[in-house]
């Protein structure tokens, strides 16, 4: 049983189709370990047990007939439960959604169904998608299977979770500001987040953004980047690209984006990805990319263009948690207010709190047109300067902080700005964990009263054996780039807790 739930995906197509094992008994080994984690960390909250069981012997019978040669036959997955599953509720955590179903699956979950996938069941999100845990008042919490008192990332935190936990060898998730990344650095696996479009996001729920200035990119989350792979192939079909190697590619890097300085083990993780990079034959760079807190602030922008009017709607009716309030309830304070509390915070040398106040006014048609502008001539600058320096990819980090403690998402906003910024460049982008806090590196933070830097201290504190992942990212339609720097990455052994829970 736990040899078949280590086991990646792709070997475990081939291990079916082979009938070296069968599907019911690849199932049967994740369902079993998913009964095993999930009271500890609760990241599967949908189940679809008899179902997937009944699909795995239908595919059994097809194969003893010499038929099904699907690319994921046999192949046990789980989805982000804001994607439809037909017969099955989508909520992103709203209590009022509890009851709704699914007339047909979302495009993506079904092109993987089509190609022999057997969908186990749902995993965990925050409501409405927005934080960087997973907690909602419908399904409650999730916690990291390497540290039950930390986050396991959002907003495709249980999918994470449960992969990293052994559960599920291939999940899909959705991603407008880090929601595949973040998770997959937090729990030590890997994920692609592909340009928006290329996968299709009909039948994934959206509530939170007014604008398509941003827009949410769907892609896969595992433990092998050959799986990332194998799972773009299904789900962009003929339009993804491979490339084998990165000899000759030209990569930048950089640890500090100068909104909020890394933890130490995530830096070096960064490094040494350059270092190794360039022992395997690729051009390294130092690249310091331009306006870094200047897209964080239109990214931030973005977000709260329509003064999250369209999050607050779709929370009527039900009940909402704490952190939810503190995302969407500053959008509807008066400007007088909000500028206000600015110069209150600045006042009290909470520097990082004054800034993000001053990021959170409503925007009215001219204004919402002025920030356009503003995104389009920043990203002329970031491609301008890539093709100064002539990069094919960017290596750099995914997240400022390891795992969160549960609750700390609130405060530590401007820790997701390095994967916020891919997203609002619409360039692919993915994570893969490399390698762990070392004990001793901890924080190297000064003392503060900023309420950022104090709760980044407190974040990194006991962050010792944490997993810590790079993310990488490359130009336009790229996907096969960032791939193939990833697979350059991968450490030879899968990455799992030391004790699955």
């Amino acid at each position: 049983m736990v040899e078949l739930t280590g086991m990646a995906a792709a070997a475990l197509h081939r291990a079916v189709v082979r009938r070296e094992v069968t599907a019911r008994e690849v199932v049967d080994a994740h369902i079993a370990q998913i009964e095993r984690v999930n009271a500890a960390i609760n990241a599967v909250v949908v189940r679809r047990f008899a179902e997937a069981r009944r699909e795995a012997d239908a595919l059994d019978t097809a194969l003893a007939r010499g038929e099904a040669d699907g690319a994921l036959s046999g192949v046990p997955i789980t989805v982000k439960e804001s994607f439809d599953l037909e017969g099955f509720a989508s909520t992103a955590g709203l209590t009022a959604r509890a009851q709704t179903r699914a007339r047909q699956d979302a495009v993506a979950v079904a092109r993987l169904r089509a190609a022999g996938a057997i969908v186990l069941g749902k995993t965990n999100v925050p409501t409405l998608l927005l934080a960087n845990e997973s907690d909602n008042p419908l399904y409650g919490r999730t916690s990291n299977p390497w540290d039950t008192s930390r986050a396991p990332g959002g907003s495709s935190g249980g999918e994470a979770a449960i992969i990293a936990a052994g559960g599920s060898p291939l999940g899909l998730g959705s991603d407008i500001g880090g929601s595949v990344r973040l998770p997959a650095h937090a729990c030590g696996i890997h994920s692609l987040k592909p340009g928006s479009g290329i996968v299709p996001l009909e039948g994934h729920l959206q509530f939170s953004v007014a604008t398509p200035a941003l827009r949410i990119a769907v892609g896969p989350l595992a433990r092998s980047v050959t799986d990332l792979a194998l799972a773009m192939s299904v789900l962009a079909g003929a339009s993804a690209r491979v490339r084998n190697g990165i000899a000759g590619l030209r990569i930048g890097f950089f640890t500090d984006n100068g909104v909020i300085t890394p933890s130490p083990a995530v830096r070096r993780a960064v490094r040494e990805a350059a270092a190794a990079l360039a022992a395997r034959g690729a051009h390294v760079d130092e690249w310091q990319p331009p306006d870094s807190e200047e897209a964080w602030d239109l990214y931030v922008r973005l977000m709260y263009a329509d003064g999250m009017a369209k999050a607050r709607e779709a929370l009527r009716g039900s009940q909402v948690d704490l952190r939810t309030r503190q995302l969407v309830d500053p959008g509807a304070m008066p400007p007088a207010l909000l500028e206000w509390s600015g110069a209150m915070m600045a006042l009290a040398g909470q520097r990082h709190f004054a800034k993000a106040i001053a990021r959170l006014r409503r925007l009215d048609d001219a204004g919402l047109a002025e920030v356009l502008a503003q995104r389009d001539a920043c990203r002329r600058r970031f491609l301008d300067s890539l093709e100064l320096a002539r990069l094919d990819a960017i290596v750099c980090p995914p997240d400022a902080l390891p795992a969160l403690p549960h609750g700390s998402s609130p405060y530590l906003a401007d820790a997701l700005s390095y994967c916020a910024l891919f997203n609002l460049l619409d360039m692919p982008a993915g994570v893969v964990s490399t390698t762990h806090v070392a004990p001793g590196e901890e924080s190297d933070r000064g003392s503060s009263i900023d309420g950022v830097v104090m709760a980044a201290s407190w974040a990194e504190r006991g962050s010792a054996g944490l997993p810590v992942g790079v993310q990488v990212a490359a130009r336009e339609s790229r996907e096969d780039v960032v791939l193939a720097v990833m697979r350059a990455l991968e450490p030879d052994t899968m990455l799992f807790p030391p004790a699955r829970p």
